[in-house]
């Protein structure tokens, strides 16, 4: 694994750098096929922010954690790249599994999904309030309508936290 070490505003020290690869490259054992792992050190006045972009195969895997102080920022980043590698390595594998149950599957005839459902309605110009009045009186996850004060159609969806969320196209 290539290790690029770049500073800004900073001189980077034999400990530093000596420090910042011994971190870093303990990604090359999780994960083996990276190519080249780029760590930008930077220092604003108070602020030491730590960079760190991973390249593996065609993907690349970036974080960076600013603290008061190099070290702890270079340790943050780490942690959080660990996260970032253990969810890569953890959907890698599940593809993986995925595939391997697919192949040895029978072949089974693929089917091009199609819409087996069509309605038409009039959507009649309303307010977001009664947009969202209209949904739950109907207890319906989406309400699709045309916003009185735009003019354009808009979606007014229920989120998972019990709340609505709103999709409007810009012009």
């Amino acid at each position: 694994m290539n290790i690029i070490i770049n500073c800004r505003q900073m001189d980077l020290t034999k400990n530093l750098k000596e420090y910042a690869e011994e971190k870093v490259g303990k990604f090359k054992k999780y994960l083996g096929n990276v190519s080249e792992a780029t760590v930008t050190l930077s220092v604003d006045k108070y602020r030491h922010k730590a960079e760190v972009l991973l390249r593996v195969g065609g993907a690349a895997i970036q974080a960076e954690s600013t603290t008061g102080e190099m070290y702890s920022s270079i340790d943050d980043v780490v942690e959080k790249l660990a996260r970032q590698v253990r969810k890569f390595k953890d959907k890698n594998v599940s593809l993986r599994k995925n595939r391997r149950k697919s192949e040895s599957l029978p072949e089974a005839e693929e089917t091009i999904p199609s819409i087996i459902k069509n309605r038409s309605y009039n959507i009649k110009p309303m307010s977001v309030e009664e947009a969202a009045m209209q949904m739950d009186l109907l207890d319906k996850e989406f309400f699709v309508f045309t916003n009185a004060s735009s003019g354009n159609i808009n979606v007014l969806y229920k989120r998972t936290d019990g709340n609505f969320g709103l999709i409007e196209p810009i012009k």
